[in-house]
């Protein structure tokens, strides 16, 4: 185990290879795509390619290099991909039935806005604002994705076990 770094402004990467306690010679070992080099540029700046992403993820597991890069990296990604910072269960399930909650009282008006197929100018800030509370669902969807993911990253919930039940394979 190497010695922890004392740099300030570390990202994602560094951190998430620093967590497993591994130098980057010893990372480089273990990401055979990633020369020691190439990981001192990418902790350092560089952007990674989506495969050295991948790889991260694989190795470290960090699900979240994914969400991270897609969100802050990826010109394709750039403003469609929310970050996602991880919670707690119990943290996720309470926003994703308060935002439930909050579109059950607002499907009515739902219905009245989009029934002619159209939204008119009167209509537009509460069609908006209905759709903010849709995106939060979905950003709380997301967030349970990937605390799934990291879950079964640990070994917390077996993959093979859930692969049985779960429709979406991760």
């Amino acid at each position: 185990m190497g010695r922890k770094s004392i740099k300030e402004d570390k990202n994602i990467y560094f951190l998430a290879r620093e967590e497993r306690g591994w130098t980057r010679e010893k990372a480089s070992e273990n990401l055979p795509k990633i020369s020691e080099d190439r990981l001192e540029r990418i902790e350092n700046g560089t952007i990674p390619r989506p495969d050295e992403v991948k790889e991260m993820v694989d190795v470290y597991k960090k699900p979240e290099l994914f969400n991270y890069y897609c969100a802050n990296q990826c010109d394709l990604g750039d403003g469609t991909v929310k970050t996602i910072h991880i919670a707690d269960l119990s943290r996720i399930i309470l926003e994703m039935l308060s935002s439930i909650n909050s579109i059950e009282k607002m499907k009515d008006r739902l219905i009245d806005i989009t029934a002619d197929g159209e939204i008119s100018g009167d209509e537009l800030k509460e069609f908006a604002e209905i759709k903010s509370e849709l995106s939060r669902i979905s950003l709380t969807v997301e967030t349970l994705k990937l605390w799934t993911e990291q879950m079964i990253a640990d070994g917390k919930i077996n993959k093979e076990e859930w692969n049985k039940y779960n429709k979406d394979s991760i």
